[in-house]
C-alpha cells in the first residue's frame, strides 16, 4: 500500500464477554533499505512490535494495532524525510487496512510488516516569514538538507517563539505550503506567520487555591499587570511558585481572547500540596558510629506559602568520635520578601558536640535573605548571634560572637542524589565579631564537585571533589574550636579515624587547624541500571596557619564501594583503608548511607 500524503485512521473497539484462548501469532518486522537509526525509530513507533513484546494474542487487539500502525509508521518516515515510502502490513496474507475493524478474524497466525523507506527528500525551498528580530531558525531548515517534518515543525515553533519573545503573545502560523516533488525527491516548504499585536500583561487571577492566600500567590509569582508580555517571565513565575514546595502543580494560563487596550489576562492555576511532611534517615560507619536524623516540615505555615522546618540529629552513637552529639535546628522561610526571587529566613539552633578534642554547647540565631539569582545560582546573606561554652585540652572558654554568614551555591548537576554529569560549587564565608574577650576573624569554605560519564553500554562516571577551608584572624588557640578544621572520617577521608588529622600542640594536646584542603575522586561503574561498583581515593590536609604550607600534615585513604539505586537515591556501602598517614594499611572501615558520598 503506497501513501503520498498525511492521513488519519480511526478504529473502533469491540467489547466481548467470556474467556477465549488464542493461538500464538508470529510477527515479522522487515525494513529493507533502512539504516540502524531509522529501523530503531520504526520499531519504537510500531504498536504491532509493542504487542509482540507484551505477548498480546487477542485478534481484535492485534488488528487494531495493525490498522493504527500505518499512520504511526508513516509519521516516522516523514520525520526522517522519506516521502516515497511503501508500507505493507499483512494479516494472514490480507492487507490490514482492507479488513473491516468490526470483522476481525477469530484467530491470527501471522502478521508481516514490511517497510520500504524510499529515498531521502531534500528542501528545494525553506521559507518562513515574517520573523521577529533576533529569531534563530534551526539550521536543519535549509535548502539542500533533508526535509524531515521535524525540521519544518521546529522552524515554525522558532518563528512563533521569536514573536512571543518580542511581546506578540498570539503569534501563530496561519498559512503553510508543503509540497513533495516525488520525481525530483524534493520538498517545497513555505510558512506564513501572523504576529498579532504586541500585548501587555492584563489582570492576573488565581484558581485552585484553598489554604494559601490569593494575594500571597500573586506576590510570589511576580507577574505585574501592565508590563510587556514576556513568556520567560511567565516561566519564572511558575518556577517561583513551585520553588516554595507548597504546590503540587502550577500553570499560568493565557486567555484565549485579547483584552481591552491590547492586554492579555492571565490565570494562575495551582494545586496545593499536603502541608505537613516528615522524614527520617540513618547512616553508619565503624568509626563514626550511627547517625540518626529526622525532620518535620510545614509548607504553608501562616497561609502565605511560608516554610517552617524542624531538624533533629543524634550522631556518634556507638562510635569512636568522643561521644554522642545532639543538635536541633529551626528554620522559617517567607518567600517573596521583600520581592520576588528573594526569601526572608530566620534560624535558631541548639547543638552539643562531644568531639575527641573538645566539648561544646552552642546556641545560635540568624536572620537573612536568600536571593535566587538564576535557576542554578543561589546567594544567601544575613546577620546572626552565636553563644558557645567550650571545654577543651586548654581549659574552659566562652565565646560570644556576632556573625555575618554569606554563601553562594551553583548547582548544575543532573541529579542531586546521584549525579552523572555537571558541576556543583558551594562557597561560604562567616566573618565574626567577638564580644567581650572573644576574638574577631572569619572562616572561609569552598566545596567544588564535578561529574562526567563515559560510555553507553556500561557507563563509567568520574566524580571529583575539591575542598578548601581557612580561618583568619585569631591565633589557633584563641579561635573558636568549632570553626577550626580536622580531617578524617566519612565527610573528608574515608579509611581514616574520625578527625584523626589535627595540630599537635605538645604534651598530648591537640587542636583543629586554621587551614584545610581535601581531594576525593571516584570511578562509578554501572553493572546494571540499579547497581554500581565504585573505586575511590580520598586525601586530606590540615595546617596550623590560615593558608596551607609546610607546617601542616596530610593523610589519605582508598577503597571500594557498592551502590544500589532505589529510584529516590542510591543506598551506599563503602569499605575503606588508610593509604598514607600514621595508620596506613592497619585497618578497614565501613560506611553505609543514602546518596552518593558526594
Amino acid at each position: 500500500m503506497r501513501f503520498g500524503g498525511l492521513f488519519a485512521i480511526g478504529f473502533a473497539a469491540v467489547l466481548a464477554s467470556g474467556v477465549a484462548a488464542f493461538a500464538e501469532t508470529t510477527i515479522t518486522f522487515k525494513t529493507p533499505g533502512a539504516d540502524k537509526d531509522l529501523r530503531r525509530a520504526l520499531v519504537g513507533a510500531s504498536l504491532i512490535q509493542g504487542a509482540k513484546r507484551e505477548d498480546t494474542t487477542d485478534p481484535q487487539e492485534l488488528l487494531a494495532a495493525a490498522r493504527a500502525d500505518y499512520g504511526r509508521l508513516l509519521g516516522v518516515l516523514y520525520q526522517n524525510a522519506r516521502y516515497g515510502g511503501i508500507i505493507r502490513i499483512e494479516v494472514d496474507g490480507r492487507e490490514a487496512s482492507a479488513i473491516p475493524p468490526l470483522a476481525a478474524p477469530s484467530d491470527i497466525g501471522r502478521i508481516v510488516v514490511e517497510i520500504d523507506p524510499g529515498p531521502i527528500y531534500v528542501f528545494s525551498q525553506a521559507r518562513v516569514a515574517p520573523l521577529a528580530r533576533f529569531t534563530e531558525i534551526p539550521e536543519e531548515f535549509a535548502v539542500g538538507l533533508p526535509a524531515g517534518t521535524g525540521a519544518i515543525s521546529d522552524a515554525a515553533g522558532a518563528a512563533v517563539a521569536g514573536w512571543r519573545a518580542a511581546g506578540h503573545a498570539k503569534a501563530d502560523v496561519t498559512e503553510q505550503r508543503i509540497v513533495a516533488r516525488h520525481r525530483q525527491k524534493q520538498v517545497d516548504a513555505e510558512l506564513r506567520v501572523e504576529p498579532g499585536p504586541a500585548l501587555d500583561f492584563g489582570p492576573v487571577s488565581v484558581s485552585g487555591n484553598k489554604a494559601v492566600r490569593t494575594r500571597r500567590i500573586l506576590t510570589i509569582a511576580g507577574l505585574e499587570e501592565g508590563r510587556d508580555f514576556d513568556p520567560d517571565e511567565i516561566r519564572r513565575a511558575e518556577r517561583r511558585l513551585r520553588r516554595t514546595g507548597t504546590f503540587r502543580s502550577v500553570v499560568v494560563e493565557e486567555a484565549e481572547d485579547v483584552g481591552p487596550d491590547d492586554t492579555l489576562p492571565l490565570n494562575i492555576a495551582v494545586v496545593e500540596q499536603t502541608p505537613r511532611r516528615f522524614g527520617v534517615g540513618a547512616e553508619y560507619s565503624t568509626i563514626d558510629g550511627v547517625r540518626l536524623t529526622g525532620f518535620w516540615l510545614h509548607r504553608n505555615f501562616l497561609g502565605g506559602a511560608e516554610r517552617f522546618r524542624v531538624d533533629g540529629e543524634v550522631a556518634g552513637i556507638g562510635g569512636e568520635t568522643g561521644g554522642v552529639d545532639y543538635a536541633i535546628d529551626l528554620r522559617y522561610e517567607r518567600p517573596a520578601t521583600p520581592r520576588a526571587d528573594v526569601d526572608l529566613f530566620a534560624t535558631f539552633g541548639l547543638e552539643r558536640l562531644d568531639e575527641p578534642d573538645f566539648t561544646s554547647e552552642t546556641t545560635d540565631f540568624s536572620l537573612g535573605f536568600t536571593r535566587y539569582a538564576t535557576d542554578e545560582l543561589t546567594v544567601e546573606f544575613g546577620v546572626g548571634y552565636l553563644y558557645s561554652e567550650v571545654d577543651d585540652d586548654f581549659g574552659k572558654e566562652t565565646y560570644s560572637l556576632i556573625t555575618l554568614p554569606l554563601g553562594a551555591q551553583l548547582d548544575r548537576r543532573d541529579d542531586a542524589l546521584n549525579p552523572s554529569k555537571g558541576v556543583f560549587f558551594d562557597v561560604g564565608a562567616t566573618p565574626f565579631y567577638g564580644l567581650g574577650d572573644s576574638k574577631s576573624g572569619a572562616q572561609f569554605k569552598v566545596d567544588a564537585r564535578g561529574y562526567r560519564t563515559f560510555g553507553e553500554a556500561r557507563p563509567v562516571t568520574a566524580a571529583l571533589r575539591l575542598q578548601f577551608g581557612s580561618l583568619v584572624g585569631p591565633d589557633i588557640l584563641e579561635s573558636p574550636p568549632f570553626y577550626r578544621f580536622y580531617s578524617g572520617g566519612g565527610g573528608t577521608v574515608r579509611g581514616q579515624d574520625y578527625q584523626s588529622l589535627a595540630i599537635d600542640q605538645g604534651g598530648g594536646n591537640r587542636s583543629g587547624g586554621r587551614s584545610f584542603a581535601g581531594l576525593s575522586a571516584e570511578a562509578r561503574v554501572a553493572l546494571s541500571e540499579a547497581i554500581q561498583v565504585v573505586g575511590f581515593y580520598d586525601w586530606g590536609y590540615v595546617g596550623e596557619n590560615a593558608t596551607p604550607d609546610s607546617t601542616g600534615g596530610s593523610h589519605s585513604g582508598a577503597g571500594l564501594g557498592l551502590r544500589y539505586n532505589t529510584g529516590i537515591g542510591p543506598i551506599r556501602l563503602d569499605v575503606a583503608t588508610p593509604v598514607s598517614g600514621d595508620d596506613a594499611g592497619s585497618s578497614y572501615y565501613i560506611y553505609v548511607g543514602i546518596g552518593q558520598a558526594f
